[in-house]
């Protein structure tokens, strides 16, 4: 095994894992090495991270997948969950522009992540569902150092757990865990323990059902027993564009994937030269277009997620994301489960939009896991979390790896730019001042020191694993992010 702790690219022969932790790398590796899939193993680490990065995801939240399996054709998997049922348009006319706030208790929605990950191993698993839960069962139960990155969010955003008695005793609200402090969520291990020895049901029915209505109806957030019961994800197909002799592959609705490809089309019919300032006003431009379509046709995107891309010696390729949204999600916690609600219910618009409000409808979700392939096989599965960063990124690394033929981690390394609104844009440390000055002559104001992470941009974090010209694998995680990648 080959480990990539510095932000250069990892080269491997059979397979390859890049992921935000390197504990829910080693666990994916560890499936691998079993004889397990991609699929396993992806889910072996979606597990991992959901203790190791409790304000980016978790049970409380939601999960979408990209696959390819071989010699199959391409797949999404759809683990998005629904408003709760009782939710109506007239729970919303008291708020301005008719939308949920992020945080408030109508934003909880339905839970998707526990079926998915079942789903997911149903359809393409080989190892018992067990082994899977087991690295995660450990950490939650024994414990684990609290990484750099996440120890900081935590930190930034200490208020939104501190908030909500439940979450504030699960997460250490009054002793936020610092960079290498030890963290253990036994609550969480429990619930992990019962869905490894029951499946999905467990989590969607009996007293976990019962301990998150509860929950839910403490805060006045409207989830019941019945909304987890009826909860299902789906198979469906990727929506798809060439995009400089890459076919780019992008979950359809409710995800923003669509806004990427929007963009992509325009692109594609541009010379663009290699970081030229006038280019990039262009790939701005088609990005500002690109996601204002998907804003119209679907809705907002923001928030924050996890990402593992993995492919096993098969070729079986598949990037697995999972998210409760903003941090922390709803800061409802559940005490007896270890675990926070997601706010998806924010991702609504006022009623009357495509994406209204309304009782057992799923919103405009931000969660894009990609893949691309290159004369129609496999050529990369990859993401990059962040809310609004996401089709930004995607449209960023495209841009970098298949227009610009540029190496993978170099493509993660570079400065990425991101607009917070139509004319307002964050360029990360260590951009272009060309392209800085540019931006302003074309009307874009300077959005930096305005982001939610203490005033700074979430510039997002990518995981990739792509086909090498060799025929062997090249993956790169991002530095951004507490990740590594690893591969045999």
């Amino acid at each position: 095994m080959t480990n990539a702790p510095t932000p250069t690219a990892l080269k491997s022969t059979t397979e390859a894992v890049a992921t935000g932790h390197p504990r829910a790398a080693a666990a994916a590796m560890e499936m691998l090495a079993r004889g397990g899939t991609a699929v396993d193993a992806a889910i072996a680490a979606d597990a991992v991270l959901g203790v190791v990065e409790p304000m980016a995801t978790g049970l409380g939240g939601d999960s979408l997948a990209m696959l390819l399996p071989p010699n199959e054709a391409p797949l999404t998997y759809n683990g998005t969950g629904r408003a709760p049922m009782a939710l109506t348009p007239a729970h919303v006319a008291g708020f301005p522009d008719q939308k949920i706030p992020e945080r408030h208790p109508y934003s909880v929605t339905t839970p998707g992540l526990a079926r998915g990950w079942a789903d997911l191993h149903a359809r393409f698993g080989r190892l018992p569902f067990a082994d899977l839960l087991a690295p995660a069962i450990e950490l939650a139960r024994d414990g684990f150092d609290v990484a750099p990155i996440c120890a900081r969010e935590w930190a930034i955003f200490a208020n939104v757990i501190q908030n909500d008695p439940a979450s504030n005793l699960i997460y250490r609200g009054a002793n936020i865990p610092k960079a290498g402090d030890r963290f253990a969520n036994p609550a969480l291990a429990d619930l992990l323990d019962a869905i490894a020895a029951h499946g999905p049901d467990a989590f969607y029915k009996g007293e976990v059902a019962e301990a998150i209505e509860r929950a839910a109806k403490a805060r006045c957030a409207l989830l019941t027993v019945e909304d987890l019961a009826a909860h299902e994800g789906f198979f469906d197909v990727p929506v798809r564009r060439m995009f400089k002799g890459i076919e780019v592959l992008e979950c359809p609705p409710n995800t923003h994937g669509i806004g990427v490809l929007k963009a992509l089309e325009t692109l594609d019919a541009l010379d663009l030269p290699m970081d030229d300032p006038t280019s990039m006003i262009e790939v701005v431009k088609a990005t500002r277009d690109g996601m204002k379509y998907a804003r119209n046709t679907v809705a907002d995107p923001s928030g924050n997620t996890v990402c593992t891309a993995i492919v096993d010696r098969e070729g079986f390729a598949v990037t697995l994301m999972s998210s409760v949204f903003k941090r922390f999600g709803s800061g409802i916690g559940v005490p007896e489960l270890g675990i926070c609600l997601q706010n998806r219910g924010h991702g609504f618009s006022a009623p009357g939009h495509i994406n209204g409000v309304a009782g057992g409808k799923r919103p405009y979700h931000t969660v894009i896991p990609a893949a691309a392939l290159k004369e129609g096989v496999f050529h990369a599965v990859f993401g990059v979390v962040g809310g609004l960063m996401q089709p930004q990124g995607h449209i960023q690394m495209m841009l970098r790896v298949a227009a610009w033929g540029q190496d993978v981690q170099v493509a993660i390394n570079a400065p990425r730019w991101r607009l917070e609104s139509d004319t307002r844009i964050a360029l990360e440390p260590g951009s272009d001042p060309a392209f800085a000055a540019a931006l302003k002559m074309a009307g874009f104001e300077d959005a930096t020191g305005a982001g939610e992470l203490g005033g700074r941009s979430d510039f997002g974090g990518a995981q990739c694993v792509m086909r090498a010209p060799d025929g062997g694998l090249i993956a790169g995680s991002d530095p951004r992010k507490d990740g590594t990648a690893l591969g045999r």
